[in-house]
């Protein structure tokens, strides 16, 4: 396997980093990735935020070319794929048959590899939990050489461990996981105007009990009359339109000067984008892939954010500590005038099944803030809101989280590591988000 020099970050683009990288094209040079020098990490598509894929001094395997759909069983929704199968892959082949992912991230070029390390969820969560729920195994490298079938039954406690484990217990070379039934190819979208905060816990508590899938866009800007509020969207499955148009994703051709996104452009568009929805609110069919992945139709849209990058803050909050948690957090980021346009909050339905899963039963809060002076400071305050309310960071977002923070949300981190010091006591994989969490095999961290 080829290893070729290059510098690595996460989608933020805050700090690249050099790295000795491999991108094999078949599992047989997969066990090529074991023979380089030092610890390791495996890469998707590179669209997690911060820093849990790239490891300063270490390597990284590439897997989005082992993008392979190995079978499918149409009688019981189950599809085996290797790791670099991505959402659009599975949307192109099976949304026409009938079939949707169980659960998605905001973008389509996730990879199902970093699926199951991040656990991700989507707007269903409610309805149908995070991806690590419908995962049956998966094929696992480990420091050891070996490659394990980890199911909840062959190795309970590997398999918890690698459902949003970030990559830390070894590569995941395919996967079988569910597929759910899709009615068809769009959705019948309900869009209304939402007034404040006490609106969208109101609206929130009626549609998590009706609707699949369900998001609200905050206006992270606004003060007095318009702090909080928002656009609530429902959706369901409309009738067959047929296929739709593929969609032709515009390019940001060059990276914006650092003072394009500032607090009067973001208001600006912010009220705009509250403005388009009428007072009474409208229905509209949408393609379902347009419904689920609106960030897609920009590529490389981290470039609107300038050359110093972003962090995205992403956070749950239990359900009884959400509107007084929310209400805090959204006080602090208006305050600080520093978020983006990209404000979002959805429901999560429960907890996922692996030790470091991100969701449990509350509300969700993610946005956007560009880097700029402050803003670590800013993300030190939210944190420690998050934790005054019982709440947890999401790690496939974070580049700034504490040690102390981690080990407060995350009360199993002992439990992963345990496993680790079973089938990685040296530490072989790793990543700067592990070290600066402090996450080690138990033995080492004797």
């Amino acid at each position: 396997m080829r290893w070729k020099q290059l510098d690595l970050a996460g989608w933020g683009r805050v700090a690249p980093v050099p790295m000795p990288t491999a991108r094999p094209e078949r599992q047989a040079e997969l066990d090529g990735a074991l023979r380089a020098p030092g610890a390791l990490i495996a890469r998707g598509a590179g669209r997690s935020y911060g820093d849990c894929a790239v490891l300063t001094g270490g390597s990284a395997v590439l897997n989005e070319r082992l993008d392979r759909i190995v079978s499918f069983n149409a009688a019981t929704g189950e599809v085996v794929t290797e790791a670099g199968v991505t959402f659009a892959d599975l949307a192109a082949v099976f949304l026409p048959r009938g079939f949707m992912a169980p659960a998605s991230p905001g973008t389509a070029f996730a990879t199902i590899g970093g699926a199951i390390a991040a656990d991700v969820h989507g707007k269903n969560h409610d309805r149908h939990g995070s991806f690590g729920d419908h995962v049956r195994w998966f094929d696992l490298l480990t420091a050891d050489g070996q490659t394990r079938r980890v199911s909840p039954f062959s190795d309970p406690e590997l398999f918890a461990a690698t459902i949003g484990g970030m990559g830390l217990t070894g590569i995941i070379r395919r996967a079988c996981f569910t597929l759910l039934p899709a009615a068809s190819q769009y959705v019948r979208v309900h869009e209304r105007r939402v007034r404040d905060l006490e609106g969208f816990l109101a609206a929130f508590a009626e549609v998590r009990r009706t609707a699949t899938f369900s998001v609200g866009w905050i206006d992270a800007m606004g003060r007095g009359f318009d702090f909080a509020r928002g656009i609530m969207e429902t959706a369901e499955f409309a009738e067959n339109l047929g296929t739709p148009k593929p969609r032709r994703p515009r390019p940001v051709p060059f990276t914006l000067p650092t003072f394009a996104l500032n607090p009067l452009t973001v208001r600006l568009f912010n009220e705009f984008y509250y403005g388009r929805v009428p007072r009474s609110g409208r229905e509209r069919e949408r393609p379902f892939v347009e419904f689920l992945y609106p960030l897609d139709s920009l590529l490389d849209w981290y470039r609107i954010y300038g050359k110093p990058g972003f962090y995205q803050f992403q956070c749950v909050l239990p359900d009884a500590e959400a509107p007084k948690g929310l209400q805090r957090l959204l006080e602090e980021i208006t305050a600080a005038q520093g978020a983006s346009f990209l404000a979002v909050l959805k429901t999560l339905g429960g907890p996922g099944r692996g030790h470091l899963s991100f969701p449990i039963s509350g509300y969700t809060l993610a946005l956007d803030f560009p880097r700029r002076s402050g803003t670590e400071d800013l993300l030190a305050r939210l944190e420690r809101i998050t934790l005054d309310h019982g709440g947890r960071i999401y790690l496939a977002k974070d580049q700034t989280l504490s040690r102390a923070g981690f080990r407060a949300m995350y009360p199993r981190a002992s439990d992963f590591e345990a496993v680790l010091a079973r089938v990685d006591p040296q530490g072989r994989f790793a990543s700067d988000q592990s070290r600066r969490l402090g996450i080690l095999p138990q033995d080492l961290r004797a």
